[in-house]
């Protein structure tokens, strides 16, 4: 690891800053749905579920087993769902089977694993199987695995056998953190909204509170039958909060080291400090979803940028700065040693959405709290084009609409895919595992599928797959909630 000078650290925070732009939708909460179900006796005793603005909360607590049983249980629905949409979506994107996953995450996967999420995965396919969905051990460690399989795995497979990979290392999400002279209570701001392809993303709906009997109660946001955030964003009653953006043209991978949705949850779960979380997520890191991670110490108001290659990894830490992420490498020999990312390219997505957080941070630096988060992570601007968007250049991105795709990430013109929500937070929040989630994209209206699949016939082979997703206004969810009031 490497540590540089305080003079490094402060052309970071001045280099990276985070920024917002267009009005954000603060409204209230809406009306409450009927209160949550009661789960029946047994293993699922103490969880529940209920719905709101497309969101699906849901509370598990005990042993591994039994937050596995009612991860299965009150989500199988939707992880029945996820199921019967990712095979054929990763079939057209990858040209593998099914049963490729299932091998990988059996013989490659697996092994890492240990006892304690070994449990909660199997614990998932015991839920699913009390309301009849038909899934086993392999179906859900390889749908744990949707990102690193299919977008590092294979690519490097690929490459190892002389072809030129199917899939590209994705680049996805705008985020930051703030704290100090940034922020207007000097306590830590972030935010964070996730890309991604419109298959996924609709359905990337659940906020997790989490319980565990070992390790610290947790909450973060997810796809059902996943145990990890996957796009990263939550927190711990030790007062840490998480969140990240990946590395663009990433190239890196390790078969023998532990898979990173394993080592993410873990460090979710049991870190009390950022070196604690650097030390999980470095522990046999197999370079699988690479990084630039946006960490907080809410007890000290440190916040860190984590950047975690395969060969190459760094730390840099303050307590009176901003972090940002949008996809882009950050070290020099991170990005010359491990990516083909082209830092010169001012009109890419990454680099774009980079100029774009500058010119915000710097205009607020100073008054960053929740409202002006939600703000960011709604701003539409495109910097090239110097008008509104949402294009595949703005901090919320829509790419549906642009003639020239995402090259970087090999997403052709007019692809479906782009900003599917946002959350934020700040300290005082976090001290009640607290967030702000907007399920949709904040910064334009809703994705009709029908709509887009007859203007692009081109993805036709998405039918079935891409449903309608609502643009939904921001919501408050809290552990311990059982319903929304009004």
């Amino acid at each position: 690891m490497t540590r540089p000078s305080g003079s490094t650290v402060i052309a970071l925070i001045v280099l990276g800053l985070a920024g917002c732009g267009g009005p954000s939708d603060t409204s209230a909460p809406a009306p409450a749905q009927a209160p949550p179900a009661p789960a029946p006796a047994g293993q699922a005793s103490g969880s529940y579920r209920f719905e709101q603005n497309d969101w699906i909360f849901v509370h598990l607590e005990g042993t591994p087993a039994q937050v596995g049983f009612q991860h299965g249980y009150q989500l199988a629905a939707e992880i029945d769902d996820l199921l019967r949409v990712i095979k054929p979506f990763l079939k057209g994107t990858t040209k593998r089977e099914w049963s490729f996953f299932r091998e990988t995450a059996e013989q490659m996967l697996w092994p890492g694993i240990d006892e304690e999420y070994r449990a909660e995965i199997d614990g998932i396919v015991a839920g699913l199987a009390a309301k009849n969905v038909q899934a086993d051990r392999w179906d859900i460690v390889a749908l744990n695995s949707i990102e690193e399989i299919p977008d590092y795995y294979l690519p490097w497979l690929e490459r190892q056998a002389g072809k030129a990979p199917e899939t590209h290392t994705p680049g996805s999400c705008s985020a930051f953190i703030a704290t100090g002279d940034w922020t207007k209570d000097h306590r830590i701001v972030m935010g964070h909204n996730t890309w991604t392809d419109y298959v996924k993303g609709s359905r990337w709906n659940i906020v997790f509170d989490i319980k565990p009997a070992s390790g610290h109660h947790l909450i973060m946001d997810g796809l059902p039958g996943v145990i990890a955030s996957d796009d990263d964003f939550g927190m711990n009653d030790a007062g840490i909060v998480i969140t990240e953006t990946t590395i663009t043209q990433f190239e890196g991978f390790d078969p023998k080291g532990t898979p990173e949705f394993y080592r993410a949850r873990k460090a979710m779960q049991y870190a009390e400090s950022i070196d604690d979380y650097v030390r999980i997520m470095v522990d046999r890191n197999n370079g699988g979803y690479a990084n630039d991670w946006l960490v907080g110490d809410t007890k000290t108001g440190e916040i860190a940028l984590f950047e975690l290659g395969l060969k190459n990894w760094t730390v840099d830490r303050t307590k009176n700065g901003c972090f940002v992420g949008s996809n882009f490498p950050v070290k020099d020999k991170l990005i010359k040693e491990e990516t083909k990312f082209d830092p010169t390219n001012k009109a890419s997505s990454p680099n774009a959405r980079r100029a774009r957080w500058e010119q915000v941070i710097a205009q607020h630096k100073g008054t960053i709290d929740v409202e002006l988060a939600k703000a960011f992570e709604a701003d539409k601007l495109d910097v090239i084009e110097k008008r509104d968007g949402p294009t595949e250049r703005s901090l919320c991105g829509a790419v549906e609409d642009s003639p020239r795709g995402i090259p970087e990430w090999g997403w052709k013109p007019y692809y479906p895919g782009g900003t599917v929500q946002a959350k934020v937070l700040d300290a005082d929040g976090a001290g009640r595992l607290e967030l702000w989630a907007a399920m949709g994209r904040p910064c334009t209206t809703g994705f009709k599928a029908d709509a887009f699949l007859a203007k692009r016939p081109e993805y036709g082979w998405m039918k079935g797959l891409l449903r309608d997703m609502p643009s939904e206004p921001w919501t408050r969810f809290a552990s311990g909630m059982t319903a929304i009031a009004k």
